[in-house]
């Protein structure tokens, strides 16, 4: 028969594991957020030329910018894949 403390075990590994990511996973997560927070700015501002295939020009930016930066990089943190 299992105890309390045993089936509490997994949970606390769990938690140990998250507050203690090693540095491959920080990296990962890190170059994740950036690329999600690169894809919305180019969402909010870029009209054309997203992956800056050729020199920004004024050409490329909205002339009227839908939407604001605002929560995006907290939001794009909290969907960061672990």
């Amino acid at each position: 028969m299992t105890s309390d403390l045993d089936r509490a075990r997994p949970a606390a590994d769990l938690v140990e594991r998250l507050a203690r990511p090693v540095p491959s996973e920080v990296a990962s997560m890190d170059a994740w957020w950036r690329a999600n927070n690169y894809l919305t700015i180019g969402q909010i501002y870029l009209l054309d030329n997203p992956l800056l295939r050729e020199p920004l020009t004024s050409d490329h930016i909205k002339p009227r910018l839908l939407g604001h930066w605002g929560t995006s990089p907290g939001l794009s943190f909290i969907y960061t894949p672990r």
